[in-house]
């Protein structure tokens, strides 16, 4: 009777254990990593007899945790992926609302400004039209410096979540080596016998880690598992946990970079910091923030060189040259600001950098470093975007020097560089939070053109002049005042004046200044039929160059003159007014190919492309992750219907063992009763 007895107490506990695992299921189907737990039965030895081997009952030979390893790594891998993008493609879709918006963008701001200064040329005169163009003008800085504002917040904000991120990738780092050694501390474990439980809180913080950083796991003695980079860079081993961090960043201080440290070395990580949401982060930071960055910058410092050139040669209501429109782009502080030392140049290093806009049409939106070798006077310009050599070559010595790039230069002004040392050159650095109105009156406006032509009144010819063309008031090697222009409200060397000969070989005229100086040779011949131009366009060539432009058409008769003097009282010219405004329309950006408008919708386009494309591949992504998470949960996840036919068949299993004690009970009792 015991034998009975003992196998129906075997089916008893083996399927209240089975009851207990079903159970745990249950309650646990909506915890997130568990995973899917049951118990294996096997035959006790059972008892040999000169009949055969009886039974002995059932035993429980292991509670197994149902989890494929490939499938969780592939949750791990699409957690990854899915993380990235997500963090791309909100940052972008931020990015991309602020530029694009109708209030936030800077279209509608550009188009009123442009088109003040064309209703403000039909009444050059009119105050109030004045007034109007310089409220749109400050409209264009107050937008300019508000997206710079909001690019600066959104790079803050990223700067935050990247520290917040790193805690929380250091949280589960500790908490994946703290179960590392618990799990391998777990008793039965050399029997075979895991701590599900632990298993799958690990493998769940591996899958949360996953969603920040792109990590590899390898199995490792004692059922622990090692965690580390894609490059192979340890995060955990063991029971031992790297630390991740964040720190100012050496090249450029306004943005972050990773760290890592690992056996009591600080690494610089940045690079191995791919996929998840830090991952996500840095590519925002790297393909969206920073072109955009770059490019309104451009566009700023475009706009503000374009507008002043021709504002300051340009007449006011006063009679006076007009100076700056916007801020100078090329003042000193500007041009030192777009150069910055990295962090870890030599202590001794003293060099001096600036870098001067020489052609805003031909400006490229981009980021350089300028890194030197040798004995510190040998030096190379890499583009960041493409990572190529762009310019490389030998400083002087002493080092005062210029290093030539399309649109700007590189001015070295003195000091010394050691081996190694880098600088960041960011030509578009801060322009747009840097630009300003500069004109504060209406009279200051200049409208008119400053000098004016008038044909003789005795002239008896059909010859023409035109009303000239404005070249600039200033030389642009010196930027020194021209000396024409020089005195103010007056031609220094006016009245300049044209006047035509026929010694009988021709039609010829010599142009003479104020004091009856020939400007450029006399007696030029007149070739009729084409414009002839009065003056140089070179700035090289000295007194033939005027800083202005004038053009005789027709056929002039001898003794016919022109002359050329200060536009006094021209009040109502609005020569220059329309030159202001039809910048509007000019090619001014990329060599000529582009205007402001074109420029900065290139700059939306560009983001909305990316925006768009991220939201493809987050759509992408997600799709990815919810196959591998759905292909996991049919191996791992909890069946509430197949563990409810569970239960039943287990109930059923443990009343039929009750069962076979009861039998055996009643089999003694009758045996007690048959000796009474």
């Amino acid at each position: 009777m015991a034998g009975l007895i003992g196998i129906g107490l075997t089916g008893i506990l083996s399927h209240q254990a089975a009851l207990n695992t079903t159970g745990n299921n249950i309650t646990n189907a909506n915890t997130p990593g568990y995973s899917r737990q049951e118990v294996l039965f096997e035959t006790q030895e059972g008892q040999r007899t000169g009949a055969g081997t009886i039974g002995s009952g059932v035993n429980v030979a292991d509670i197994r945790r149902l989890a494929n390893e490939y499938l969780v790594q592939q949750v791990r891998e699409d957690s990854t992926l899915y993380g990235e993008q997500e963090a791309l493609n909100s940052e972008l879709t931020r990015l991309d609302n602020l530029l694009g918006g109708q209030s936030t963008g800077l279209s509608n701001a550009l188009n009123n400004f442009f088109a003040s200064l064309q209703n403000a040329a039909e009444d050059p005169t009119s105050l109030p039209q004045r007034q109007l163009v310089l409220s749109e003008a400050q409209q264009v800085v107050n937008r300019f410096q508000a997206l710079s504002q909001e690019f600066i917040q959104q790079r803050e904000s990223i700067k935050t979540q990247m520290q917040q991120g790193v805690k929380d990738a250091n949280t589960l780092l500790k908490s994946i080596a703290e179960l590392n050694l618990a799990i391998s501390e777990s008793p039965g474990i050399a029997q075979g016998q895991m701590p599900n439980e632990l298993l799958d809180k690990r493998d769940e913080k591996l899958r949360q880690l996953s969603e920040l950083i792109s990590i590899k796991v390898s199995p490792a003695d004692g059922s622990q598992v090692n965690v580390s980079l894609s490059n192979g860079l340890s995060l955990v081993v063991g029971s031992n946990a790297s630390t991740l961090g964040t720190r100012e960043n050496a090249e450029d201080p306004t943005r972050l970079e990773f760290t890592l440290s690992n056996g009591g070395r600080l690494l610089n990580i940045d690079e191995q910091i791919t996929g998840g949401k830090l991952g996500g982060l840095l590519r925002f930071d790297t393909e969206g923030l920073k072109p955009a960055f770059d490019e309104l910058g451009r566009i700023a410092i475009a706009l503000s060189d374009t507008m002043n050139h021709q504002h300051e040669i340009g007449m006011d209501l006063e009679g006076e040259l007009g100076g700056l429109f916007f801020t100078d782009i090329n003042s000193l502080e500007a041009q030192r600001s777009r150069v910055v030392p990295n962090g870890n140049n030599a202590p001794s290093t003293n060099g001096q950098l600036a870098v001067e806009i020489t052609d805003s049409s031909a400006l490229p939106a981009g980021r350089w470093t300028l890194q030197f070798s040798g004995d510190g006077r040998s030096y190379e310009l890499i583009d960041q975007g493409t990572g190529r050599t762009v310019n490389q070559g030998r400083l002087p010595d002493p080092p005062q020097s210029e290093i030539s790039m399309p649109g700007f230069n590189i001015r070295v002004e003195g000091g010394t560089f050691n081996a190694g040392d880098k600088y960041l050159i960011q030509p578009s650095r801060n322009a747009a939070e840097s630009i300003g109105l500069v004109v504060n009156r209406e009279e200051d406006l200049a409208f008119a053109s400053p000098v004016r032509a008038t044909t003789g009144d005795n002239n008896i010819g059909t010859g023409k002049i035109d009303q000239g063309t404005m070249l600039n008031v200033r030389n642009p090697f010196t930027n020194s005042l021209l000396p024409a222009f020089q005195s103010t409200g007056q031609l220094a060397n006016g009245p300049i004046t044209v006047t035509f000969d026929d010694p009988g070989t021709g039609l010829v005229f010599t142009v003479t200044d104020g004091g009856g100086n020939p400007i450029g040779p006399a007696n030029r011949p007149y070739t009729p039929g084409v414009a002839n131009e009065l003056f140089s366009e070179n700035p090289a060539d000295g007194a033939e160059y005027q800083g202005f432009q004038f053009k005789i058409t027709g056929q002039p008769a001898d003794g016919d003159t022109f002359e050329i003097n200060y536009n006094s009282n021209g009040v109502s010219d609005n020569r220059n007014a329309e030159l202001l405004a039809a910048l509007g329309t000019a090619n001014t950006l990329n060599g000529g190919s582009q205007n402001f408008s074109e420029g900065y919708a290139g700059l939306v386009e560009d983001i909305g492309v990316k925006t768009r494309q991220s939201q493809l591949d987050v759509d992408a992504g997600k799709t990815l992750l919810e196959q591998s998470t759905n292909q996991r949960e049919s191996v791992s996840g909890v069946n509430l219907d197949e563990e409810a036919g569970r239960l039943i068949q287990y109930q059923a299993a443990y009343n039929a063992s009750a069962q076979v004690m009861s039998v055996a009970q009643d089999l003694f009792n009758t045996l007690l009763q048959s000796f009474r």
